[in-house]
């Protein structure tokens, strides 16, 4: 029931495995990337509770000894001082430039273990064993890894692609309803930006993705990971298509420092918002018709995701505070936002020109409605 997606880039190639029961062949998978029968595994409190034994155990199975660390869990752990504990506690642990690092948890582990393992000793290997929807979706796949920093997300890091990624799909079911559907915020991305026929497949199957049909969820990650990695290998350090991947990441990450990082917005949520936000900007510049934001947002209700800026709680800042934020983002070219928008459902591009007015109207008044 596995599923197998390459990833072609030469030397730095890599297979995608995806379906359920991988923690237990983790070793028999794994075992062919090492020199010694030894791995490090650095994970958070939450992933480790509930799942380290079966992946030590799926290890243990072809005779690999490993270690590890649990950092503690959520989006604070993307910082300085914790990518500085996990460089620290591998060069404690002896890890050499030949070994492998397991990333083994959601975005924020994938992120910091793959930075750490950027420059650690000058980069060592290191798989990805993604246990949330949206790590396996999309931050486990392309090798873009970092930490944030107070002026903002994603910062700090380095292109450093996996060894390997391991998707079981299996895991997904002990995630927590909120924390699945933020991934599903970032899997109804993919049909958005590139794959209208996508996007129908999910208007009828995504329910049954949210209940756990094992196979609608293979799928739905499958076609996520496929439209990546062409995109990646196409344009590997986003210098062109690859930043069609970003659809309403510009508005997300916006969101995201204005509500601190926290619980209050997920990333996959501010991701949906974002891409609600995208097709409501591109309409009111009569680049796509009227009907699409309402077919967006009508899918995320459906699937009762988190939609409109009234769905965040608490305060947030005006227009132009949004809009100060957006200057932070990775995204500004020689002082200009770059927007992704669309002219359809599944035909987005890169705009950077955009009438900051139209931008200004389209937040006014998405607060007003709050």
């Amino acid at each position: 029931m596995t599923e197998r997606v390459h990833v072609a880039l030469g030397e730095r190639a890599y297979d995608i495995h995806i379906g359920p029961g991988l923690l237990g062949r983790s070793g028999a998978l794994i075992a062919p990337l090492l020199r010694r029968p030894r791995v490090a595994i650095v994970t958070d409190e939450t992933v480790g509770a509930l799942h380290l034994g079966a992946l030590q155990a799926g290890l243990g199975a072809e005779g690999i000894d490993s270690t590890a660390l649990a950092l503690p869990p959520g989006e604070g752990t993307k910082s300085w001082p914790h990518f500085e504990r996990c460089v620290e506690w591998l060069l404690s642990e002896k890890v050499e430039r030949s070994d492998v690092v397991i990333a083994f948890g959601g975005g924020v582990i994938g992120d910091l273990v793959g930075f750490a393992a950027s420059v650690l000793r000058r980069g060592v290997r290191f798989v990805q064993v993604p246990t949330s929807l949206l790590a396996q979706v999309d931050s486990s796949v392309g090798g873009k890894t970092g930490i944030n920093a107070p002026q903002g997300k994603n910062l700090i890091g380095a292109f450093h692609q996996p060894s390997l990624v391991l998707a079981d799909t299996e895991v997904l079911g002990t995630l927590e309803n909120r924390d699945f559907l933020a991934g599903y915020g970032e899997v109804v991305k993919y049909g958005l930006l590139g794959d209208a026929s996508f996007f129908d497949w999910l208007e009828t199957h995504g329910p049954g993705v949210a209940a756990g049909d094992m196979a609608a969820r293979i799928s739905a990650v499958k076609r996520s990971v496929e439209m990546k990695a062409e995109i990646v290998i196409e344009d590997e350090k986003e210098h062109g298509r690859r930043a069609l991947l970003n659809l309403g990441h510009t508005f997300c990450h916006a969101l995201e420092a204005a509500t601190g990082y926290g619980n209050r917005l997920l990333h996959g949520e501010g991701v949906a918002i974002g891409c609600a936000l995208a097709f409501e900007l591109s309409s009111r510049l009569g680049l796509c018709s009227q009907e699409d934001p309402s077919r967006v947002r009508a899918h995320l209700r459906d699937m009762k995701m988190k939609v409109d800026l009234s769905d965040i709680q608490g305060d947030l800042p005006d227009s132009d505070g949004l809009i100060d934020l957006m200057g932070q983002d990775k995204k500004v070219v020689d002082g200009k936002l770059r927007f992704i928008l669309a002219r359809g459902i599944g035909d987005a591009f890169v705009a950077e020109d955009v009438d900051m007015d139209v931008v200004r109207k389209v937040l006014t008044d998405a607060l007003a409605a709050r």
